[in-house]
């Protein structure tokens, strides 16, 4: 069966930037999507195209296409008050490199990496991790199947729930180690980012560099 639009399809894959490994889902575990839903970067979905099961591919993404050019001005300072969760700024949060999932103005979940603490406020940076960088995919094709009725109505991992109806991070997408989701009932785990031009970046929800989210 080919990869065509409306198939499930897995993936296993090995992403390279500057000669390093940034990114790899096994055979094991590998990523999986519906072909046609723009929950990949548009520029790999187009070279897994009329692949089959089993079919190497290899391709080479320049950030215009993947997580665009690396945006200083998304790079600011948030007050620490920021941090705040029932009473209590949460300073084990502030460590530089860390990346914290946080809500802009409009309640859009975006993440932030934490570059630099200071007396009352922390600098973030709020470009996707990829940002700036050229991405050279390579990898195979697990798998391709007709996508179920749910499946084509709700998404794969529930991508096309509304936000009420579950956690929107995309169930199979690949988060960072401190990245947990942010909807959660009570709130935990969200820091409310208050920046009046809602300066998150939304291009690639910073969540694995494989997903490109249409927030």
């Amino acid at each position: 069966m080919k990869i065509e639009t409306m198939k499930v399809v897995a993936i296993s894959y090995t992403v390279e930037v500057d000669g390093e490994v940034v990114d790899r889902a096994t055979t094991e575990k590998p990523l999986d999507y519906i072909q046609g839903t723009h929950m990949i970067i548009p520029k790999l979905e187009a070279t897994l195209e009329g692949l089959e099961e089993g079919d190497a591919f290899a391709c080479t993404i320049l950030p215009e296409d993947a997580y665009g050019e690396y945006d200083m001005s998304k790079v600011f300072d948030i007050p620490k008050s920021s941090f705040e969760f029932k009473g209590k700024i949460r300073e084990d949060l502030m460590e530089v490199g860390r990346y914290i999932p946080m809500l802009n103005s409009a309640g859009e979940v975006c993440h932030g990496m934490v570059v630099e603490v200071k007396e009352d406020k922390v600098t973030m940076d709020f470009n996707a991790p990829l940002a700036g960088k050229t991405l050279n995919f390579t990898g195979r094709v697990i798998s391709v199947r007709d996508a179920t009725e749910k499946e084509l109505t709700e998404g794969l991992h529930g991508e096309f729930l509304p936000p009420e109806e579950g956690c929107h991070c995309h169930g199979g997408c690949h988060k960072h180690e401190d990245g947990e989701c942010c909807h959660k009932e009570d709130g935990e785990g969200c820091c409310h980012e208050g920046h009046g031009d809602g300066g998150c970046c939304h291009e690639g929800g910073g969540e694995g560099c494989c997903h490109r989210h249409e927030d």
